[in-house]
């Protein structure tokens, strides 16, 4: 029995002339492509051989080759919906880019480009020179000079200036960043000693006085952008530590954390310390983050007096640390939107899905509710809180609303995930929810579909 059954196995050759698995061929390279068949191929082959196939049927073998060639055809990193709620999701890449930044990445990195070459003088140029006229337009500030994310922003700034010197900085804001990262630990890199005044809750301007020495290096802020201390607490202002530092003629930073560059609480959401801010307020140099609230690509952007950042230009580390030509590709765009701030609200997906009218979500919730209604599947509008995320506004949420699907949660959590396209929601009590806050108005017939077809299922 078995060996007629290792007898009607098709070939490889065989298999690549259906018409169905030719089609296939045309969106994945020839490796993969043939390992599917072969792994397909080998399914049944072992199947046989252990005894639990006793039967065999071309359109079998073909379907399970089919899906293998589809697994294999997919790469690693993939388009995910996001309808968990949270907007600047770490986990899944963070801020979305606007499209025409999109664009404009794709025509610099498929053609040669002018990263590191002056048109005008026909010279080696610099790739920071595309950029930094831009940043210190937007936030007011003198000089700037871009990393390849804020922790390696802080890192090349504490080298540079603070380098077997001392870093003064409040207990209260020693923060610990996604994948266990602490600025204890990016300052002992930087070869920095860490000098930690105050208390957890309270810190006052005389902690700082009290512990500059000869040794003192740098007065440095950290914006608490991911925890929040409530209660009876007092932190040391920019401001108040721009005046310590010109006064102890010690330099003085900011680490922002993320780069809010729009005033929230003009357009009633809490208001978040900008970038513009920190300049105005005498401190030396700023970090901040080019995704997360900016809403461009990751990136770590360093902006403040010329002479500091032109001494950071000539730092050796910078080079390890430095942004790519698909980084500034990214970034150019995402700055200009913020010359004019309502192009800015507008066009920069993070900063319009967080400024969103809640009205305008619930019309699409009820849109999808209605979909599903109409294909049978059980479910209800749910008014939910969106989080912000990424790192930033630490515990402050938006009107929001979804779609809870009755069944069991957590079946209907992972068969969402798995499929394609992958969808992750939220189980929140003991109902599976699609939040539609970040979920883009050409995905919402997707997620539908996929929806329709779980339950079908």
């Amino acid at each position: 029995m078995k060996k007629k059954l290792f007898k009607q196995l098709p070939k490889v050759d065989e298999i690549i002339k259906i018409p169905e698995i030719i089609e296939l061929s045309k969106n994945i390279d020839y490796f993969n492509f043939t390992e599917g068949i072969r792994d397909g191929i080998d399914y049944f082959r072992q199947g046989i051989a252990q005894g639990s196939i006793t039967e065999l049927h071309l359109k079998d073998v073909v379907e399970n080759i089919k899906n293998n060639i589809e697994k294999k055809s997919q790469m690693n990193l993939r388009n995910v919906i996001n309808a968990t709620g949270t907007l600047v999701h770490t986990n899944l890449g963070r801020s979305l880019i606007s499209e025409k930044a999109a664009k404009n990445v794709v025509d610099v990195i498929t053609s040669y480009n002018n990263l590191e070459y002056n048109l005008e003088e026909g010279s080696r140029g610099s790739r920071y020179d595309h950029i930094e006229k831009l940043v210190c337009t937007v936030t007011g500030a003198e000089g700037a000079v871009l990393t390849n994310n804020n922790a390696a922003a802080v890192m090349l700034a504490l080298n540079e200036f603070a380098k077997d010197g001392e870093a003064v900085v409040s207990r209260g804001e020693l923060v610990e960043i996604g994948g266990s990262f602490r600025v204890p630990d990016i300052m002992k890199i930087s070869g920095t000693k860490l000098i930690e005044v105050g208390t957890t809750n309270r810190t006052h301007p005389k902690d700082y006085i009290e512990a500059i020495t000869e040794n003192t290096s740098i007065l440095l802020k950290i914006h608490t952008s991911n925890y929040k201390i409530v209660g009876f607490t007092k932190e040391v202002t920019n401001s108040e530590l721009a005046e310590i530092g010109k006064e102890n003629n010690v330099l003085t930073m900011e680490d922002l954390g993320s780069g809010v560059l729009v005033d929230f609480g003009k357009y009633g959401v809490k208001k978040e310390p900008t970038v513009q801010e920190s300049i105005a307020s005498g401190i030396d140099l700023i970090t901040f983050s080019g995704d997360k609230l900016l809403g461009g690509p990751q990136a770590g952007i360093i902006v403040g007096k010329k002479k500091y950042i032109d001494r950071l230009k000539k730092n050796q580390l910078l080079r390890a640390l430095r942004v790519s030509k698909m980084t500034l590709a990214a970034l150019e765009p995402t700055l200009r939107y913020y010359l004019d701030e309502r192009e800015a609200v507008s066009e920069i997906p993070t900063l319009s899905m967080i400024l969103e009218n809640p009205v305008k979500v619930k019309v699409k919730a009820t849109q999808l509710v209605e979909i599903l209604h109409k294909n049978n599947v059980k479910c209800r509008l749910v008014e939910t809180e969106a989080t912000i995320g990424g790192g930033s506004m630490p515990g402050e949420t938006v009107k929001s609303y979804g779609v809870g699907i009755e069944g069991n949660p957590i079946e209907l959590e992972r068969e969402f995930r798995l499929g394609t396209p992958h969808i992750v929601g939220i189980i929140r009590n003991n109902l599976f929810i699609l939040d539609v806050k970040a979920v883009k108005n050409d995905e919402l017939h997707r997620l539908a579909k996929r929806a329709v077809d779980i339950i079908q299922k």
